[in-house]
């Protein structure tokens, strides 16, 4: 990427909507309502031939700093800091505010390149709005509609000065990518996660469990807004980063709730995007509240996962703050062995992401989590486990027909999923299924992955088992037409 574009301005005038148009998807959420985004979100931007990091920032507003919406003003103010270029969004039908003047002083103050952009300019009604953003000082207001892309060659040309001038300043800023990527792949093993192709983390729990502090002690800096309250992340936000020497893609994402309490379609957007970002993810963090572990919808979660077929890993937050520390320890592994059968096994890790304690004990359980999802094991070595488990535990013989297990092996990875060849498949009871699955985790140490084992019959050698019975042809001809049978 040449430079890095902040997009700023007031709640509400069309930011989220340029950004989505700038990196060419539905990437941020867009509302009527002001103040839907929170948080900082970055995404890869083209425009013509320029190839651009945008962020998307929360809506300025004038409040104090201890507030949600005073916290929000202060990341934002941090981008700002951080980019090569503000582009500070004004809404053209409304005109210049007092609170767009505030602003626009602070924007000169903090950074270099500052474009005006006048939005939603569309029609005949933004025309004054346009001329007013003259009076703001920086320069010449850029007309363009975020929602119908016009301007956008307007913009092309603004930027491409200023992207030559910072080129030399980027180019040695970059990082050197030192890693060897070796071109033999070898199947046995998981992948190893590269700069190019990060261990992809999402971040799931409850409202208020702790999501947004974690993905902070992670990266070491206030990079997600974080408060007492419940419910301040809505979209799901992706940042890269090393973690203790692995590259991984973080994913925030928002808090879910009991679907019957959704009720606003904002949060029905959030838990969407936090879903979508559960679905690209290879391992889940199902992060807990130390307080109320366990809850329904904690468990609707795990669930979730395990149906997606994602890397499991449990994490109890707020550890610091209990204080019968072994008590507490020993139930919540009784729940999660009476609640989460389905998971057996699944790795438990207690941190406080306030403080970054247990932060290397949960690295570590995430790395073992992804290896054992990408567990591949020999054909033959399956089989032998097989007869092993048959003779030790014989399938039901429904109807006094014994099911016959013949040979099982391995069809994919990422997570493990099995096919076993067998007799009578329908008739196979699920329980014996379990059985074989359990079998698999304990023998084949695989604790907590999703195990996909698939039943099926081999087809017949046999031509004519599905032929009905008829008299050959040749036989029909010598014996001639059926006679009438006599009566005496």
């Amino acid at each position: 990427m040449s430079f890095t574009l902040a997009i700023v301005g007031r709640p509400n005038v069309g930011k989220s909507t340029l950004f989505n148009r700038l990196v060419g998807k539905r990437l941020a959420l867009v509302d009527d309502q002001p103040g839907v985004t929170r948080d900082l979100r970055e995404g890869a931007a083209r425009l013509g031939d320029l190839n651009f990091t945008v962020i998307d920032t929360a809506g300025l507003e004038e409040a104090t700093d201890e507030s949600l919406q005073g916290r929000m003003r202060a990341l934002t103010e941090r981008a700002v800091s951080m980019a090569d270029i503000c582009l500070f969004v004004i809404d053209a039908r409304v005109g210049v505010t007092s609170t767009d003047r505030v602003f626009a002083e602070i924007l000169r103050k903090k950074n270099a390149h500052v474009i005006v952009a006048a939005n939603k300019a569309e029609g005949n009604a933004a025309e004054g709005g346009v001329l007013e953003a003259y009076s703001l000082g920086l320069g010449e207001p850029l007309r363009l509609s975020g929602e119908h892309g016009e301007g956008m060659s307007d913009l092309y040309s603004m930027l491409l000065p200023i992207s030559e001038e910072l080129a030399a300043k980027t180019y040695s800023a970059e990082p050197e990518v030192d890693v060897d990527v070796s071109d033999d792949d070898e199947e046995e093993g998981p992948r190893v996660p590269t700069k190019e192709q990060p261990l992809q983390i999402a971040i799931c729990g409850r409202p208020n469990a702790g999501k947004s502090t974690l993905v902070n002690q992670l990266l070491g800096e206030e990079r997600m807004l974080v408060g007492p309250e419940a419910g301040i992340t809505r979209d799901a936000i992706s940042v890269q980063t090393v973690w203790e020497g692995t590259p991984v893609r973080v994913f925030d994402t928002a808090g879910m709730r009991k679907r019957a309490k959704v009720q606003e379609k904002l949060e029905k957007l959030s838990v969407s995007d936090g879903i979508r970002a559960v679905k690209f993810a290879e391992v889940v963090v199902v992060l807990l509240d130390v307080e109320i572990p366990f809850e329904t919808q904690d468990l609707k979660l795990a669930d979730l996962v395990e149906r997606e077929g994602r890397a499991v890993v449990i994490a109890v937050n707020k550890w610091d703050t209990e204080p019968d520390k072994q008590s507490k320890l020993k139930q919540l592994r009784e729940s999660l062995e009476l609640h989460l059968p389905q998971l057996r096994g699944v790795p438990m890790v207690t941190i406080s992401a306030k403080t970054g304690k247990g932060m290397d004990r949960l690295h570590e359980a995430i790395m073992k989590a992804h290896d054992v999802w990408n567990t591949r094991i020999t054909t033959s070595h399956l089989n032998r486990w097989l007869m092993a488990m048959v003779e030790a535990h014989p399938p039901p013989a429904p109807s006094g027909r014994r099911i016959k297990l013949r040979y099982m092996t391995q069809v994919k990875t990422r997570p493990p999923g099995f096919v076993v060849m067998c007799s009578l498949p329908e008739k196979l009871p699920e329980s014996y299924s379990r059985y074989l699955v359990n079998g698999l985790r304990l023998d084949f140490e695989m604790p907590g992955t999703p195990i996909r084992l698939h039943m099926r019959s081999q087809a017949s050698q046999n031509p004519f088992k599905d032929k009905k019975k008829s008299t050959p042809s040749r036989l029909r001809k010598h014996l001639g037409k059926p006679t009438a049978k006599k009566t005496w």
